[in-house]
């Protein structure tokens, strides 16, 4: 096992959008490797490799069914829009409200270059959007309608919320710009 160091916010690796994938080789097995052993140990559902300093089209994802590993993925089919709470490793401690497509196709090349379609959807979905806005160098702080602290949190805990109370804006969050 080799963890990687997870780059945060204000690293230009973040900001720089990354290079497909060519040569499937044993080093392309054992990044990703490595990268699913950092995911893990952060306690993350997913990690794309610009993360760790990595400027190629890869990711990691496991959103409780096993391992994901996507190898110049690309989303091909997308429907319906949903809206949750996200955060990242490499943007510790904040959490923002983000609208993505609710269901995907996405067509990717597994680590022995094989071609392969996906549909995902739910968190799966939402992972793999987050993801890939990684490889774009794209921040999920980027999408976000209104960041979410704490106390918005535990107030949400502490009662039942509807629809309505979704789209509108906790107290104490901030506006943002997308």
């Amino acid at each position: 096992m080799s963890r990687k160091r997870i780059y945060t916010i204000g690293a230009k690796e973040l900001r720089t959008k990354c290079r497909p994938i060519a040569k499937f080789d044993a080093r392309l097995s054992l990044i990703l490797r490595d990268m699913a052993d950092t995911m893990y140990e952060a306690n993350g559902v997913g990690l794309a490799a610009s993360q760790v300093g990595i400027l190629r089209r890869l990711v990691v994802i496991d959103v409780g069914e096993g391992l994901i590993e996507l190898v110049n993925p690309e989303i091909i089919a997308s429907e319906g829009e949903a809206g949750m709470v996200e955060g990242c490793l490499s943007v510790p401690g904040r959490r923002g409200f983000v609208t993505r497509s609710e269901k995907l196709t996405l067509r990717a090349q597994d680590k022995t270059g094989k071609f392969f379609e996906l549909p995902a959807e739910g968190l799966l979905a939402r992972a793999i959007q987050h993801e890939i806005d990684h490889l774009d160098g794209v921040l999920y702080v980027d999408r976000m309608e209104y960041e979410v602290f704490e106390e918005d949190e535990e107030e949400d805990e502490a009662r039942e919320i509807t629809p309505a109370d979704e789209a509108r804006p906790r107290r104490g969050a901030r506006s943002q710009a997308v």
